[in-house]
């Protein structure tokens, strides 16, 4: 049989033959496409002319195209629809991709055609995004070690091995942990819970194949469930589980694959001559330096700490007038905080849900990017890697920009959390290579026939991935290693964080935001209260997110620590972390740190990127949140530029200067708090 990873794609906009794609077939072609990238690399390397950006740069960017394109469409699939055969592949191609990477970053010919025309650049007649590509090229092999030598460069390839096969264990870890836990619940459980839990715990129970209803680890349905469950024992067995993905003492424990982690990134930093890996990994990134780092977090630590104390306050004595006594614990906020909430700003998130259909929120981020950017989005007749998932044409003006797929719904063989991803990146070099953007999320499957009801919050994350998406398919640059979200890590979630605001201009609630059942608008006043309600509770989201951040700082600025849950505990105590709320992500279900390299020591960067988002927004709020000048503003110099540019040149050519922490504070509701 053809391996339908390597023929030819004879599909609508080259999209996976994805009903063809066989997990036999998987190996035999990544193997062929990493030998057919190795034979590119052979050629370029021993080629007799001298080099040239052509004959080098951009023959390069072209000799891992099968690769690119083996790989795109199966980790697309993999993330977003595992089974056991995926989990091995992925296991094999860990070592196997980065022995790859290894083998072209030591090709001392290789590096020496690139130093030459590193060095030579300035009478090279470039263009700034060959310049911007060469640089990159350059500083990325001696950042992987190209000017190491014998021992050191050997002990390089072994960490970088090592810590591809540890991340993917820790991701599969985590996945096995959160797939395998779930707590039924019988009838009388269901006491107290709004009827969109109640449908969500019969979905999840059927999906599990049990026999009633069930509380997964999915945070779709656990968040809900620790907010309206007046069951305490309850809530407290299920944040317990939660808290403990990846710390269970099982064959999925992932204690001490962190600590391995952090050690071999210590050694790595070392070996390039770098004090600690914070200090290699923020080199490259807006911030620089783990200072810069560590002086946003704590501007906004202190306040964040301020009002999360006082709002316990306020919530322990809620707990005390029912009569139960003892402290506030992190099983009781959610809970305590959904009961202040309805009384503080009359919004009962049972009421609300309904007005948030899963339907109604896709459209409403197609609209917003009609009304900014002039995309417009055909639904599309193609077979996808699972039923759940679908697709779209986007257009702008009658011409293909990009294919994307959306993929909205929590279940077993996905990971957790919410992504974007782009099987194929745009680029010009090789014609023009439309991209293929992917959008997966984790909302709770409504039963059959029901409509699929959004909390606010997943509302957000909706927007949040589709800004992702837009970065992906507004891109316009010629290279594909700059193109679309190719862009520092610290400045990666601008867009994304940006879109999420579109969410919160009253008009476009006041249209898309409609009763699954009647079909009426959300009335005025529960909008106003909604938008209103935008800040509370921030204390607690902050403290939980910026603890996180600072946790995997300190793991990374100065030596590995040899036990992650003892410093990870020193860190908490050190910052005064209120009792009853926990880190965001404790060290065992890390996935952004431990999974791979990509948000190690970078965590902090969702705060980076929103200091730039509420400020950006804030010039879209002085006009007109669709000022279609603001808007080509944004996709000229940012949305389009992909990682052509400095990102702080990318975002001051948008807004003429780099902005303050003060519109993130007074986003969040934290001024007064200071």
């Amino acid at each position: 049989m053809t391996n339908a990873y390597l023929s030819e794609w004879e599909t609508p906009f080259n999209l996976p033959p994805f009903e063809a794609l066989r997990d036999e077939d998987a190996k035999p072609a990544v193997e062929a496409a990493i030998e057919a990238g190795l034979a590119a690399i052979k050629a370029i390397a021993n080629a007799p002319e001298a080099p040239t950006f052509e004959n080098t740069i951009e023959a390069m960017e072209g000799a891992d195209a099968l690769l690119s394109k083996v790989l795109g469409a199966f980790y697309g699939m993999a993330g977003a629809d595992t089974n056991d055969a995926r989990d091995a592949l992925m296991r094999e191609f860990s070592p196997m991709l980065s022995a790859y990477s290894s083998e072209i970053t030591a090709n001392k010919a290789l590096f020496a055609r690139i130093e030459t025309l590193w060095e030579s650049r300035d009478t090279l007649s470039l263009t700034d995004e060959q310049e911007r590509v060469l640089m990159l090229t350059y500083r990325s092999f001696v950042r992987s070690g190209a000017k190491l030598e014998g021992e050191e460069k050997d002990r390089m390839a072994a960490i970088k091995s090592r810590l591809a096969s540890l991340g993917t264990e820790f991701t599969q870890n985590l996945l096995a942990d959160e797939r395998a836990w779930f707590m039924d619940l019988a009838e009388e459980d269901l006491e107290g819970l709004p009827q969109f839990v109640i449908d969500a715990a019969r979905a999840a129970g059927k999906e599990k194949g049990a026999a009633g209803p069930v509380v997964t680890l999915s945070r779709s349905l656990i968040v809900p469930f620790l907010q309206f469950s007046p069951r305490r024992d309850l809530r407290e067995k299920a944040f317990k589980a939660w808290a403990a993905r990846g710390e269970n003492g099982n064959e999925n424990d992932n204690r001490a694959i962190a600590a391995e982690i952090l050690k071999l990134r210590e050694e790595r930093a070392k070996l390039l001559g770098y004090e600690s890996f914070a200090a290699y990994k923020l080199e490259t990134e807006m911030a620089k330096t783990p200072d810069a780092v560590r002086d946003l977090l704590m501007r906004v630590w202190e306040p964040a700490k301020t009002a999360a104390e006082k709002d316990a306050e306020i919530l322990a004595g809620m707990m005390a007038e029912d009569g139960i006594n003892g402290e506030l614990e992190p099983w009781d906020w959610r809970y305590y905080s959904a009961i202040r909430r309805k009384a503080e700003h009359d919004l009962d998130e049972a009421e609300l849900k309904p007005y948030l259909q899963l339907e109604k929120m896709i459209e409403a981020s197609f609209t917003c990017a009609n009304r900014l950017f002039g995309l417009e989005f055909e639904p599309l007749d193609v077979t996808t890697y699972h039923p759940d998932a679908r697709a779209w044409n986007v257009t702008r003006g009658g011409e293909h920009i990009a294919v994307f797929i959306g993929d909205y719904f929590a279940r077993g063989s996905k990971r957790s959390g919410a992504w974007c991803t782009a099987m194929r990146s745009q680029q010009k070099l090789s014609g023009d290579i439309r991209p293929i953007v992917l959008n997966v999320c984790n909302f709770a499957k409504p039963s059959d026939g029901e409509a699929a009801l959004l909390s606010y919050d997943d509302a957000r994350t909706l927007f949040h991935e589709f800004g992702h998406a837009l970065h992906q398919m507004l891109s316009d640059v010629t290279y594909e290693s700059i193109s679309g979200t190719s862009v520092a890590r610290d400045f990666v979630e601008l867009p994304s964080q940006l879109y999420e605001h579109w969410l919160e201009v009253p008009a476009v609630l006041e249209e898309f935001a409609v009763h699954a059942e009647t079909g009426e608008p959300m009335p005025k006043d529960m909008l106003e209260r909604l938008l209103a309600a935008q800040t509370y509770d921030q204390g607690f989201a902050t403290v939980e997110y910026v603890a996180s951040a600072l946790v995997d700082l300190d793991f990374h600025d100065g030596d590995a620590p040899a036990d992650p849950m003892a410093a990870q505990a020193e860190t908490l105590s050190r910052l005064g972390m209120p009792r009853a709320i926990t880190m965001r992500h404790a060290t065992p279900h890390f996935a952004h740190v431990f999974s791979g390299d990509g948000y190690s020591s970078g965590y902090y960067s969702y705060m980076w990127s929103e200091v730039m988002d509420a400020d950006a927004f804030e010039a879209f709020e002085e006009t007109d949140a669709f000022n279609p000048e603001m808007a080509k503003r944004l996709e000229e110099n940012i949305l389009s530029k992909g990682g052509s540019e400095d990102a702080e040149l990318l975002y001051t050519a948008f807004r003429g200067r780099m902005p303050g922490v003060e519109a993130l504070l007074k986003g969040r509701g934290l001024l007064a708090a200071e």
